[in-house]
């Protein structure tokens, strides 16, 4: 094969869209092309049989040296400089970031080197405005994250404090239409509540601020708390609540799936007049598994299924319309989404509904998530004998609840703050109970009340901590034994009954 002419091979390397020098084992440029003398601004003549590192920024001509030295012991077609930035300089001595790509040339005995030559000033540009925004972005996130957080907790402050004045009330006022009103006040605190919790979830959702955390846990575990949450919903309409035992683990947000399966059970037994609800899983894969939630309700027409996941629908028919708002399966589909699992819905009118969902498989050897416990002894203190120490910044709240607790016949030391919580048990070892807020001022949370409480009286105290946040960070707070959570509002049968259960652990 004959080779190329040099006249045409010199046409081609100038025609090359990037610049293309070749010099020898000394450094010295034997051959530039056209885009050289455009991309560094030097006149062609001027840019031969100068040395390479003329083109470099002069902090890093010395360096290339022994980097090129080091090269012609060992030529090879490389990229120059991988993983460091690049730059070259033009003849008015600004600065350009570049990629070179290094090719050996054999001309005789001699090794000469090819270095094609790119301006990246664009990409380099682009990449740091993607930076820019995606910080951007996040830092917007975080602001989101933390409006949320801080609405979610200063919204339901008021609404607990209604909840806990209305519990006061029904045991100072005996007379009957003193009792009817604060039952129908109750009545409104509770369907606020829920429309607060449902909105908000909402927000967290289309914000981004929800983020999965997925691991391996049991069916199982999760099984029992929903058993022992809607147990008696359903037996006070007079239904049955089914839940077969499962050895099946699943691999995905554990609080997340609950909270689809509490809005799925919570719409079975609101759209179910008579019959039962089942929560089964079956495993339709060695990948995947499903968890069914069933009822023998009034049914959705065929009709209404593409409408049941949008905001505030209802399916018409429902016995208790008024005490929902339509958001449960639309903040179900969100959460759905955002897993990137499926569910699926059959159902019939008249003889109920089945929603399916199909989650990843998971393994069998992750910590359990400790079930909660049912307070099935409402063993009431004597007077004078329980001791709790309360711990919550916001007055009303504070006041609300120590006014419950001492009409309980608990003795009550109510404090805004960790410093006085340790100042007390300081002077008052001998304290049965902890009730505190998570959120409290100057960034202290109520778990560093209950460690620093701990450590102080070298015992495990019993402690609720009561939380108007539903983020992550509290779904991931350790549990143990002695500990229980609850979300604010909680109304004032639900307080007292977790302390009894609590002085019993």
């Amino acid at each position: 094969m004959q080779s190329a002419p040099p006249e045409l091979a010199s046409s081609a390397l100038d025609a090359a869209p990037d610049a293309m020098i070749i010099i020898d084992a000394s450094g010295v440029i034997r051959f530039a092309n056209r885009q050289v003398s455009a991309l560094f601004g030097y006149p062609h003549d001027d840019i031969i049989g100068r040395r390479v590192e003329h083109l470099m920024p002069e902090r890093f001509r010395e360096r290339h040296l022994a980097h090129r030295q080091s090269y012609t012991h060992s030529v090879r077609v490389r990229p120059m400089g991988i993983g460091l930035d690049l730059f070259g300089q033009r003849a008015d001595g600004t600065e350009f970031p570049v990629e070179i790509s290094l090719s050996p040339i054999e001309d005789g005995n001699k090794v000469l080197v090819a270095a094609a030559i790119r301006d990246v000033s664009d990409r380099k540009r682009a990449e740091a405005e993607l930076i820019a925004a995606r910080r951007a972005a996040d830092r917007a996130n975080q602001g989101k994250s933390r409006f949320l957080a801080t609405a979610s907790h200063d919204l339901r402050q008021p609404l607990q404090t209604l909840s806990l004045l209305n519990g006061n009330l029904r045991r100072l006022l005996v007379e009957p239409e003193a009792a009817q009103i604060l039952a129908q006040q109750e009545m409104a605190i509770g369907a606020m509540s829920r429309l607060l919790n449902a909105l908000l979830d909402i927000s967290k959702l289309e914000s981004g601020a929800v983020k999965p955390d997925p691991s391996d846990f049991a069916v199982n575990a999760l099984f029992e708390e929903l058993r022992l949450e809607f147990a008696s919903l359903a037996d006070n309409k007079g239904l049955g609540f089914k839940v077969t035992p499962s050895d099946v683990w699943i691999y995905s947000d554990r609080s997340l799936v609950e909270q689809i399966l509490k809005n799925l059970v919570s719409n079975a037994i609101k759209y179910t007049r008579q019959g039962w609800i089942a929560l089964r899983c079956l495993c339709e894969s060695p990948s995947s598994v499903r968890i069914e939630v069933i009822d023998t309700g009034i049914g959705i027409p065929a009709d209404q299924l593409h409408h049941i996941y949008d905001e505030f629908y209802q399916v018409e028919g429902s016995p208790d319309s008024s005490e929902g708002y339509g958001l449960g399966l639309s903040i179900v589909q969100r959460i759905v989404t955002l897993l990137d699992v499926k569910l699926g819905v059959q159902s019939e009118v008249n003889k109920g509904s089945v929603f399916a969902l199909s989650l990843p498989a998971g393994h069998g050897q992750a910590v359990g998530h400790v079930p909660r416990k049912s307070a099935e002894r409402p063993v009431r203190p004597a007077p004078d004998q329980a001791h709790v120490l309360l711990v919550e910044d916001h007055a009303g709240v504070r006041e609300a609840t120590r006014m419950l607790l001492r009409s309980e016949g608990y003795q009550v030391t109510a404090v805004a703050s960790m410093a006085e919580a340790l100042a007390h048990a300081a002077k008052n070892p001998r304290l049965d109970l902890l009730v505190t807020d998570y959120h409290l001022q100057h960034g202290e949370t109520g778990m560093q009340v209950i460690e620093a409480l701990r450590r102080t009286l070298h015992r495990p105290l019993r402690a609720l901590l009561m939380t108007g946040d539903t983020s992550s960070a509290v779904n991931a707070l350790p549990r143990d034994p002695h500990l229980r959570i609850a979300s604010k509002p909680i109304n004032a049968e639900q307080l007292l009954a977790t302390l009894r259960e609590l002085q019993h652990v």
